[in-house]
């Protein structure tokens, strides 16, 4: 736990369904700001690596977790159902609550 951050960023390679939802040339962005999102995108542009926009609904997706022994279990119930955005979920659901 770090208090003296500013953005926490992590960028990883988190499942397949990146690829089907951006192709290959676009990176995913998952950001739970808008500025932050413009942002990335307007840097990506900058400097070639692209990126795009994924679906930020934490309390849409947030039932794809559900489980009987679990907390949360680490798999979507539903492959079809934004799994890439899912991931980037599953990572925040760790972070801090209190973060901004």
């Amino acid at each position: 736990h770090f208090d003296d951050c500013d953005l926490v960023v992590d960028m990883a390679t988190l499942t397949g369904a990146q690829l089907i939802s951006t192709g290959k040339m676009h990176a995913g962005i998952l950001a739970n700001t808008e500025e932050l999102e413009k942002t990335a995108v307007k840097a990506g542009l900058a400097s070639g690596d692209l990126v795009y926009p994924l679906l930020y609904a934490p309390e849409l997706l947030k039932k794809e977790f559900n489980s009987k022994v679990a907390d949360m279990k680490n798999s979507v119930k539903d492959r079809s159902n934004a799994q890439c955005s899912c991931a980037g979920h599953f990572i925040e659901s760790h972070i801090d609550p209190n973060y901004e």
